[in-house]
């Protein structure tokens, strides 16, 4: 079993009345909606700064291959 750690929030008027709302129409607790927003947030952001690692590798890599495809070709 996992253990659960309490957690406060401060949000906006807006945004609580939204969650409040979600709560009821998803027949959910307001911890689960907001366990699932940290979930899709962290997610997220994973994902982007993979993404942005990739796209760094991207333009190193052509640089090596820059470098290396001529010695390669002369090897050949």
């Amino acid at each position: 079993m996992q253990t659960k750690k309490k957690v406060s929030l401060t949000i906006d008027s807006e945004l609580y009345i939204a969650v409040e709302k979600a709560a009821k129409t998803f027949n959910m607790a307001k911890s689960h909606l907001a366990q699932e927003a940290f979930r899709l947030w962290l997610k997220n952001k994973t994902e982007t700064l993979m993404a942005e690692g990739y796209e760094d590798m991207r333009e190193e890599d052509k640089k090596i291959a820059d470098i290396a495809l001529p010695s390669q070709s002369e090897i050949l």
